[in-house]
């Protein structure tokens, strides 16, 4: 199983998940994936978005693909903002080591309350974002 880091009571983030770990990740409680990794990032070994999404919806899972590199446009934030907002919680984001995920969570959380919570709440789960701290 995966290295699943709670950030809030719905909400959470991962590296790189693998279609084995969509049962444990449903048995753990969780209802919708979100994949910040695109397909190919780390080349012929990295599990597919297609073979994910297809484990998840059989276990009843919502999946969301939001592939991204680098760091999150406007528009991804969008996106995400949206997923986290209509998907069924609690929700698991992965990506290649969680970074890119609880980057794009925190940043799309800006403006939303304190930004030293923000960054806490990421700290909990073992990201610095204090960099961020004047974005948020």
């Amino acid at each position: 199983m995966t290295d699943i880091r709670k950030v809030t009571d719905g909400f959470s983030v991962a590296p790189q998940i693998s279609e084995q770990d969509v049962q444990a990740i449903a048995d753990a409680g969780y209802k919708t994936i979100i994949a910040n990794r695109p397909d190919g990032e780390g080349g012929i070994d990295q599990p597919r978005m297609g073979a994910i999404r297809t484990q998840a919806e059989a276990l009843g899972l919502a999946f969301v693909a939001i592939p991204f590199s680098g760091a999150p446009t406007p528009d991804i934030l969008e996106r995400i903002g949206a997923a986290l907002a209509e998907a069924p919680a609690p929700v698991l984001a992965y990506c290649r080591t969680g970074t890119r995920s609880i980057t794009a969570w925190a940043l799309t959380h800006a403006g939303q309350g304190s930004g030293d919570d923000i960054v806490a709440a990421a700290a909990n789960a073992g990201y610095d974002l204090s960099s961020l701290r004047p974005l948020l």
